[in-house]
């Protein structure tokens, strides 16, 4: 699976994190083509478990950086 670049999916959890403290329910067009977009650069179908499956990637890939390997090489979602 294909999967996006840590800074373009940090981006989707600010945003949609921030949308949703800011009060904006799901229903939100903004927040739902964020969720949308969160599940499908996760391979979820839920936005709690895209958020999950992120949050993962995430700590994956700052490990990943703070032991010296470079996770931006390879094919990704996002250019």
């Amino acid at each position: 699976m294909l999967t996006p670049r840590p800074a373009v999916l940090r981006k989707l959890v600010d945003e949609y994190e921030t949308l949703r403290e800011s009060g904006a329910d799901e229903h939100h067009p903004q927040a739902r083509d964020l969720a949308y977009t969160l599940c499908v650069s996760t391979g979820t179908r839920d936005v709690r478990h895209a958020l999950e499956t992120a949050r993962q990637w995430l700590d994956a890939a700052s490990a990943a950086d703070a032991a010296g390997r470079h996770t931006d090489d390879g094919p990704h979602v996002y250019a």
